[in-house]
């Protein structure tokens, strides 16, 4: 359909709507049955059987099943037809594929509960009234409204556009915006690009503002052709996960190498070489940590879902580990560390201060609401205003003393105004009273009103404003402009008649100076301990706004933000300043005033070339190249803009500076949860191989068997490395210094920990079945050793001291410090793993499929006590560091 070759009211009546009130939402139902979500298609998330197939394609699964047919072909061969053990390793391979397919499918929930998270919306008239949707709920019809800094939602034919400039690059290729006009309709041929009586979806309003007639929605739309063509591909792996991949094929890699060895010895040695080569198999798959990258894949989207909880919606998983490398936070000053809610805090006369409901307040706050374009709404419940927040400020003050305005305005009929201009620094109404005489109003800037004062309203009467009054208002003024507050100055006449053909210069002029009124947007009471926690934490706070030097200073000086050494510094300064300049001096500020979003990322750029990964705030259509370069940018969920949104990595669903340290609290702990899984998962691999290696070198029988093996892998690996993807942050992570970005994950003796701890691990395991096999386990009549019992208590020692091992795990800190029960998860995985393997051994029929045999009382006890020893000698390493 040539949707641009037709007129709106045209385009309305195709698609079945009426401009003025809209779909109605039994219609919009209908219609979403027809046309479906208006999303893009992706590529679809594969199904349940294909992820299922999918885990067995990895070259050491595939081997292992081999082996496991091989090992039955030969039982076959030799007459035994031994089934158990190739029907129990493709069981435990079955249930580890389908434990992978719960995790792969679990963090695609996790993703996809994410992008409904930071879904954009629309603002859309159904029924006859204007709400907020989601955009994804759009259909054709459906009247839509445009505002500066809005992306479209969906292809629409404009039915009126108000100084509407549309930038459509992403169609078009061309950045520069284009000017919209919904009165012309175009030829049915005319170019995409010039079709400048629609807008397109994914398009962004530069300028103005508009409503239009949804004509396309999804794949139907222009942007949704392209998209069929080149179907998005997967969601790229973080930086974190290619690192860890690199290392797991690393690992890989040394583990087969000693799985041959050890296959080699073992021949050698005489051993059994199908016994060997199962083994060794087993033993590689066991080794090496192929499951890291989606456990890790997991753990960001379960650190994700809490930050949301608290007001941080991430849109891009790399952002995660990037905050807890922040070392700067750039923040806006309104709204983010402030409560963007104008309040009056000060009244002030010739005299001194003034209290709200004196006779001079009540007549200063009588005229500043009357002199006002604030919407004023009075419920049971609420009150609420609609207005410029220095305007809401004054109606706010004046209902706290009685004075309404919606009567105020009756009793004092307007009859005229001179709006605001940032030229002249004022605003002028004229009323006329219920004596029928006519009082002008003016508020403004002090300096600018007393110029156009003759008098002064004082205790109740009006005299001369001399110069040395007026000396005495302008330092009252600079007192309260130091303190940060804003100040107005209001003043009046009377006149007995009025014409609205004076000049303006006439009216405003010989008027009778009142009173100086201060107001503030206070610090959120929340930020004094964000700003303390980031310096705590090795983390520079900075404060970049539009407003006064002066009025940032001391805001930011009340916060803590500035120092005593600190500096200001203005966007016109920074003009003036070289690149290498900014580089060489960046540290001496911690507030800009009066910049531009220019000048926004000139200040990351130079924090950056410091260095510095930087954290941006930001809201505005103009705000999105500071979020680009910044190493987080986060847009404001309230007052933001989609296209800051879009460009932000992290949404503050509060618009609050305190949401953003909290982020890096939580971002530093999901990478400590990382890490400390990571440790638990290769310790535990390498005690595996030192078991098996050190049992061949020194010529005894293998203590572990294939299947035993593939089940500690299973079962002992797992549920904790998870688990362990859920403990609280440490309670001094914020004391310590930021993760540095190009730090590697083994940094800080990580590689000697995890060593050390494998090496523990194996020689415990080697000592029970050293302990079974001398103590316990008897020859055959052939005068062979048959290790049962030392291969049983080697098989429990080795998973069960693993799960003693989880909990050395959780912190720096001693187990006693931080509380067993403090990550119930884990506790819980602890208990049912322990229970399982108990299982295993004491049940006969799975202790005859796994080959051990059940234990005495004294073995469990000697088993119990080898596995607790982790536990003791971690615990000591911990106290001996001072933790």
């Amino acid at each position: 359909m040539n949707w641009h070759s037709k007129s709106p009211a045209e385009v309305a009546k195709e698609l079945q709507v009426t401009i003025e009130k809209g779909l109605s939402e039994k219609e919009v139902l209908k219609r979403q049955k027809k046309y479906g979500k208006n999303i893009l298609e992706t590529q679809k998330n594969k199904s349940i059987l294909i992820k299922f197939l999918e885990q067995f394609s990895d070259f050491m699964i595939i081997t292992l099943i081999v082996a496991a047919i091989i090992s039955f072909l030969v039982s076959l061969l030799n007459g035994e037809l031994n089934i158990v053990d190739p029907i129990i390793i493709l069981l435990i391979i079955t249930l580890n594929a389908i434990l992978g397919v719960a995790q792969e499918t679990k963090a695609e929930r996790s993703l996809e509960a994410l992008k409904k998270m930071s879904s954009p919306t629309a603002l859309v008239k159904r029924d006859g009234s204007i709400q907020t949707i989601e955009s994804n709920d759009l259909v054709p019809g459906d009247i839509i409204f445009l505002e500066t800094g809005h992306f479209v939602p969906a292809d629409a034919r404009l039915i009126e556009a108000n100084n509407l400039k549309v930038e459509e690059s992403s169609l078009t290729g061309e950045s520069h915006p284009v000017e919209k006009n919904a009165e012309t309709t175009l030829h049915k041929d005319t170019l995409i690009s010039d079709r400048i009586n629609l807008v397109m979806a994914t398009s962004i309003v530069t300028t103005g503002r508009g409503h239009a007639i949804v004509v396309h929605t999804g794949m139907d739309t222009e942007v949704g052709h392209i998209a069929k063509m080149i179907m998005q591909d997967e969601a790229p792996q973080t930086p974190l996960q290619k690192r860890l991949a690199k290392t797991s094929k690393s690992l890989g890699i040394a583990a087969l190498i000693i799985c041959v060895i050890i296959f080699i010895i073992g021949i050698l040695r005489q051993h059994d070489i199908f016994d060997m080569f199962m083994t060794s198999v087993s033993l590689a798959v066991a080794a090496i940590p192929e499951g890291l990258p989606a456990i890790v894949t997991i753990m960001l989207s379960l650190g994700v879902q809490r930050m949301a909880k608290k007001n941080a919606v991430i849109r891009k998983l790399p952002a995660v580990e990037t905050l807890g490398s922040a070392t700067v936070i750039c923040s806006d000053k309104t709204g983010t560390l402030t409560q963007n809610k104008m309040t009056v805090t000060e009244i002030r006369s010739i005299k001194g201060n003034e209290y709200p409901d004196s006779p001079l307040g009540i007549f200063t706050l009588t005229l500043t609401a009357l002199c006002n374009n604030t919407i004023l709404q009075v419920t049971k419940k609420e009150v609420n205003t609609t207005g410029e927040p220095t305007e809401t400020a004054f109606i706010h003050a004046a209902y706290k003393v009685g004075l309404v305005k919606t009567k105020l305005d009756l009793l004092n009929h307007r009859v005229y105004e001179i709006p605001f201009d940032s030229t002249r620094k004022l605003m002028t109404t004229v009323h006329q009273l219920e004596d029928r005489t006519f009082r002008i109003i003016t508020k403004g800037a002090p300096d600018v009103l007393l110029s156009k004062c003759n008098f002064i309203y004082e205790n109740g009467k009006i005299l001369t404003l001399t110069d040395l009054k007026k000396k005495q208002i302008l330092k009252h003024n600079t007192e309260m402009a130091n303190k940060a507050l804003r100040v107005i100055a209001v003043a009046y006449k009377d006149l007995p008649t009025f014409s609205k053909s004076q000049p303006q210069r006439q009216i405003e002029s010989s008027l009778i100076f009142v009173s100086l009124i201060g107001l503030i947007d206070p610090p959120r009471k929340e930020v004094y301990d964000a700003v303390t926690t980031c310096k705590m934490a090795g983390i520079k706070p900075v404060m970049i706004t539009g407003d006064h030097v002066d009025t940032a200073c001391a805001i930011a000086k009340e916060l803590g933000i500035m120092g005593p050494l600190d500096k200001a510094i203005t966007g016109a300064e920074l003009n003036v300043m070289s690149k290498e300049e900014l580089d060489h001096n960046i540290y001496q500020y911690s507030v800009f005033a009066r910049v531009s979003p220019e000048h926004k990322v000139r200040i990351v750029k130079a924090f950056q070339n410091n260095n510095e990964v930087v954290a941006m705030t930001g809201d505005g259509v103009n705000d999105a190249p500071a979020l680009k370069s910044a190493d987080i940018g986060c847009a404001m969920g309230i007052g933001g803009t989609d296209v800051a949104k879009n460009a932000a990595d992290m949404i503050l669903t509060d618009d609050n500076f305190a949401t953003i340290v909290s982020a890096v609290r939580e971002g530093r702990g999901i990478y400590d949860n990382i890490k400390k899984a990571i440790h638990f998962l290769l310790s535990s691999n390498i005690g595996e191989i030192i078991t098996i290696f050190v049992a061949i070198i020194l010529g005894l029988p293998s203590p572990l068997l294939a299947v035993q093996l593939l089940w500690v892998n299973l079962v002992t690996d797992s549920l904790p490395a998870i688990s362990l993807g859920v403990e609280p942050a440490a309670k001094d992570i914020m004391k310590k210094k930021p993760i540095p970005l190009k730090k590697g994950m083994f940094a800080d003796g990580l590689v000697f920990k995890i060593i050390f701890e494998g090496m523990m691990i194996g020689a415990l395991a080697l000592s029970a079945f050293v302990i079974g096999i001398k103590c316990f386990d008897e020859k055959t009549y052939l005068g062979i050793l048959n290790p049962e019992v030392g291969r049983t208590m080697s098989f429990a020692v080795l998973s069960l001291s693993q799960l003693f091992h989880s909990f050395n795990m959780r912190s720096d800190h001693s187990i006693m410090t931080i509380g067993l029960l403090t990550n119930m998860k884990l506790f819980l995985s602890f208990l049912f793993c322990t229970f399982l393997q108990v299982i295993v051994i004491s049940y006969e029929p799975l202790a005859a499929i796994f080959k051990v045999v059940p234990l005495t009382s004294l073995q469990w006890v000697i088993v119990f006590a080898l596995s607790f020893v982790p536990i003791i000698i971690i615990e000591m390493q911990k106290r001996a560091n001072n933790y």
